[in-house]
């Protein structure tokens, strides 16, 4: 199974990327595709990069400006089309980019098409939470969306749970402004009773905000313009959480010594809401495995999504996801119409 990795993507690339890559070639054994201007690639390689590593060119790339879905039409030879191409032609099993998210996204519709049943694929990113993580979908693929577009959402979420961060029967919680089935605005009033009627997906009711990181549900099911709000929000409230603790520590020596016996944990909890733990977020929907990064991604963040890729491949996630749509046609059929 190989790995196509655009090595161009992302704020720090070709360097961090190409990093990351080497890390996971030699950590995991895995064989990677990096995909990019060959000659920028050899240089962050060196003289003996590790055997499960190959270079294909892509002479250009798509900058985090440009429209995406334009970009991804126009620059035929850009890195995230080419590494998309590999896995549509079979070249490659999966596709890992800290590109411009629009035009991974782009591509990835373009190239490997829908699965039948999948109106909108979705970004379902991870969040941390006490005792494990919740997943979030959809974190901002679709500002706006219909009824039957949650339900899609909330199965795919489910199987991601269950099949890449093994929870059983994972709970499936429906983001409002309110526990009752009465509460929320025209789309979550309406999604509610076709979740409530899914078979295939473990629907708990509608959850609140401070839910998402108290672990009273596994995946957390939303719009991608509320998905996104949340997800930045929460990311600049881990950042301010530990500028304030920092500040704090450093008041008084008493203080200073409190840290010093408490470093291990401080580095704990840093380490469970960096990003970069948890590599990238998949775009699930379409018909191959596809991780998008953050545009900031470390080697450690690169290294990590090409481990969540393998982990979706190996598990049969887009057989899995088509398996389960197919199953609930029918009460799709009832949202849209």
């Amino acid at each position: 199974m190989k790995i196509a990795v655009d090595a161009m993507g992302g704020d720090h690339a070709p360097g961090e990327i190409v990093r990351g890559a080497v890390e996971a070639a030699r950590e995991y054994r895995q064989k990677i595709i990096l995909v990019g201007d060959q000659e920028k690639i050899m240089l962050e390689l060196g003289q003996s990069p590790p055997e499960q590593i190959e270079v294909f060119h892509a002479p250009e790339v798509i900058a985090m400006g440009e429209h995406p879905a334009v970009a991804v039409r126009k620059k035929k030879q850009s890195s995230i089309v080419q590494a998309v191409r590999l896995v549509r032609e079979g070249e490659a099993m999966a596709v890992v980019s800290a590109g411009s998210t629009g035009a991974a996204m782009a591509a990835s519709l373009l190239g490997l098409g829908r699965i039948q049943g999948i109106d909108r694929p979705a970004i379902a990113s991870i969040l941390p939470r006490n005792g494990g993580a919740t997943l979030l979908i959809d974190a901002g693929a679709n500002v706006d969306c219909k009824p039957q577009h949650l339900l899609q959402f909330a199965i795919m979420g489910s199987l991601y749970a269950e099949k890449i961060l093994g929870i059983p029967s994972p709970r499936v919680g429906l983001l409002n402004v309110g526990e009752e089935e009465t509460k929320g605005n025209e789309l979550t009033l309406a999604a509610f009773p076709l979740l409530r009627q899914a078979e295939n997906i473990n629907f708990t009711g509608n959850v609140e905000g401070r839910d998402i990181f108290a672990g009273t549900v596994d995946v957390v099911v939303c719009d991608g313009f509320v998905g996104n709000i949340v997800l930045k929000a929460g990311e600049g409230l881990a950042i301010a959480l530990l500028k304030m603790i920092k500040e704090e520590v450093t008041r008084s020596w008493l203080a200073k010594m409190g840290t010093a016996l408490a470093t291990s944990a401080f580095r704990c909890f840093e380490k469970r809401i960096d990003y970069a733990e948890y590599g990238g977020a998949p775009l699930l929907g379409v018909n191959g495995v596809s991780i998008i990064c953050h545009g900031s991604s470390t080697a450690r963040a690169i290294k990590n999504a090409i481990k969540r890729a393998r982990e979706a491949v190996e598990a049969g996630l887009v057989d899995a996801i088509k398996s389960n749509v197919e199953n609930t046609a029918e009460v799709q059929k009832v949202g849209i119409n």
